[in-house]
C-alpha cells in the first residue's frame, strides 16, 4: 500500500488532485493515535500529515494559538504550559483505552472535535477552533477563519471540519483560542451516592453560580467505592469560598473529601482518557451523549448486556460505557435506549468485524444522510478521503 507524507502544503494539494485524478482512496492520518475509531478502512493509500509540522503562531496576550496540523500535540501545550496557557477544552489521549501507540497530533484535536471534562464550562473543541487551513478533494488549499472570533455567514467552514474526522479535507493547519491556567484546582469527592442521586447532586452544583470546571460520577467498584467529583478552578481564596458554599448547598448528600494536587489531576485524566474502562482490552467500548437528567434512566435501560460498567462525566450528559464486543457489542439495546431518552451513542473500541457489521457512528436520518452526502460530495466529490470511515458509502 503507498503512503505519502507531503513537506508542505503545495506537496499535499498534488498528491490530492493526482489521487482524485486516478482516483485513489486515501487514509488520513496525523499520530495515527485513533485508527481504531470509525468504521474499518476502505483506502488504498495513506496521507499523513505528520511532515506538516511546527507552531505557525503564538501570541499570549491575544490567547491565540496556530500549528500545523502534524505538530504533535505535547509540542503545543509545552509551549502553552510555559506561558501558563492551556488549551481550554482539555483534550483526551486514547492511547490507553484503544491500546495504540504514536504521538496525537495538532490537526487530530480539530479533526476529532476531541473535548474534556471541561466541556461543561469551556466548550467544545469546536468553540475554541477560529482558524482552519486544509486540501479539500480536489487539491485545492482552502483557508477559512484567522485569529478571532467573528460572526459568520454562510457555510462556517471552521465549525464544519471540527469533528469530521477527516471524511471532507486533510487539515493542514489549525489555530485555537487559549487560556491562562488555573492558579488552583481542587474537587469535592461525595462518597457512596447512586447514580440517581449523584447526577441530582451534580445537577444541583451545575445550576450553582459556583462555576464547576468538572462533573463526573464513579459508580462503586470502577474505581472503589462510588464516588461524584465536583472540580472548581480559579484563584486559592475563590477556591476556598466556593467549596464551603457547594458543601453547604449539597450537606443532604454527604460529606465530601477535598482532593487537590496530583491526586486531583490525576483522577480527571483518568476521567478525561475514559482510562477507567481500558480493561480488558477487549471489551467494546461506547460514548453515549444524552441529557443529563436522563443518564441513569439509559444506563438502566442496558445494565442487562452482559459484563456492562460504566461512568458519568459532564453532570451525567456523558456516558462512557464498557460492554462485551461480542455479537453487535449491545449497539441493538444501546440504540434503543438512546432512542428512547434522546441523545447518540459512538462506538469507540470493538473489533474490526463488530466495527464493519454495526453502526459506529449514531446513524442519520434520512434528510440529516442527504445533507451529509451533499457535503461530502462539494468538498471531496471523488470521494478519495476517509472512503466510509463515518457511514457506509459516504
Amino acid at each position: 500500500m503507498a503512503s505519502y507524507q507531503p513537506r508542505d502544503e503545495d506537496e499535499a494539494c498534488g498528491i490530492v488532485r493526482a489521487a482524485a485524478g486516478r482516483p485513489e482512496r486515501l487514509r488520513l492520518v496525523g499520530g495515527d493515535t485513533k485508527a481504531g475509531i470509525g468504521r474499518p478502512a476502505q483506502d488504498e493509500a495513506t496521507l499523513s500529515a505528520a511532515g506538516l509540522s511546527g507552531i505557525t503562531l503564538y501570541e499570549p496576550a491575544e490567547m491565540v494559538v496556530g500549528a500545523r496540523a502534524g505538530t504533535p500535540l505535547s509540542e503545543v501545550q509545552a509551549l502553552l504550559a510555559s506561558r501558563g496557557q492551556m488549551l481550554p477544552f482539555e483534550p483526551a489521549d486514547y492511547r490507553t483505552l484503544l491500546g495504540s501507540t504514536g504521538e496525537p497530533s495538532f490537526g487530530a484535536v480539530a479533526a476529532a472535535n476531541n473535548s474534556g471534562p471541561r466541556r461543561i464550562n469551556a466548550g467544545a473543541a469546536r468553540d475554541s477552533l477560529i482558524g482552519v487551513r486544509f486540501v479539500n478533494g480536489r487539491g485545492e488549499a482552502i483557508k477559512s477563519g484567522g485569529r478571532v472570533m467573528k460572526n459568520v455567514t454562510g457555510l462556517d467552514l471552521v465549525k464544519l471540519m471540527a469533528g469530521s474526522w477527516g471524511t471532507l479535507g486533510l487539515l493542514t493547519e489549525v489555530t485555537f483560542k487559549v487560556l491562562p491556567v488555573s492558579e488552583r484546582v481542587a474537587t469535592l469527592a461525595f462518597p457512596g451516592l447512586d447514580d440517581a442521586r449523584a447526577v441530582e447532586a451534580l445537577s444541583a452544583a451545575l445550576g450553582s453560580p459556583f462555576e464547576l470546571t468538572g462533573a463526573a460520577h464513579l459508580p462503586a467498584g470502577l474505581y472503589g467505592p462510588a464516588r461524584t467529583l465536583m472540580r472548581v478552578e480559579g484563584f486559592s481564596d475563590s477556591i476556598d469560598y466556593r467549596l464551603g458554599e457547594l458543601r453547604r448547598l449539597l450537606r443532604r448528600y454527604g460529606e465530601p473529601e477535598v482532593l487537590d494536587g496530583e491526586a486531583c489531576a490525576d483522577l480527571w485524566r483518568r476521567v478525561r482518557d475514559a482510562a477507567f474502562l481500558a480493561e480488558p482490552p477487549e471489551a467494546a467500548i461506547w460514548r453515549i451523549s444524552t441529557a443529563p437528567g436522563r443518564g441513569p434512566a439509559l444506563t438502566a435501560a442496558v445494565a442487562g448486556l452482559s459484563a456492562a460498567r460504566w461512568f458519568y462525566d459532564w453532570g451525567g450528559g456523558l456516558i462512557w460505557l464498557s460492554t462485551e464486543a461480542a455479537g453487535d457489542a449491545g449497539a441493538s439495546v444501546i440504540r434503543a435506549a438512546v432512542k428512547a431518552q434522546g441523545g447518540h451513542a459512538t462506538l469507540i473500541r470493538a473489533p474490526e468485524a463488530v466495527r464493519a457489521a454495526v453502526p459506529v457512528f449514531e446513524p442519520l436520518s434520512a434528510p440529516l444522510m442527504r445533507v451529509t452526502q451533499g457535503i461530502k460530495a462539494a468538498h471531496d466529490p471523488a470521494g478519495v478521503f476517509n472512503p466510509g470511515r463515518m457511514y457506509a458509502g459516504v
